[in-house]
């Protein structure tokens, strides 16, 4: 079973390549993604890491929540499922 994790807080000089390089130490990662403006393309300062076992996703938002990358701390938790009583 996998498992989504937010992040939040990302610095804009981040890369999906930086953050997966951060976040891979803890397991192995089925997809990751940093969101971006759809005009501007600039990072929107948050993203989602889907990990393979939802063990290994417990382990990295127990040692990234607050981790220092690229001079922000990391907001990191348990993604919640997307609300659905939108307009």
């Amino acid at each position: 079973m996998s498992k989504k994790v937010f992040v939040g807080n990302i610095a804009w000089s981040v890369s999906e390549d930086d953050l997966g390089g951060t976040f891979s130490q803890y397991g192995e990662i089925e997809d990751l993604v940093i969101l971006k403006d759809r005009y501007t393309h600039r990072s929107r300062g948050f993203g989602f890491v889907t990990f393979s076992v939802d063990a290994d996703a417990d382990k990295a938002i127990e040692a990234l929540n607050g981790y220092s990358l690229n001079g922000r701390d990391l907001v990191v938790n348990e993604a919640k499922p997307p609300r659905r009583d939108r307009y």
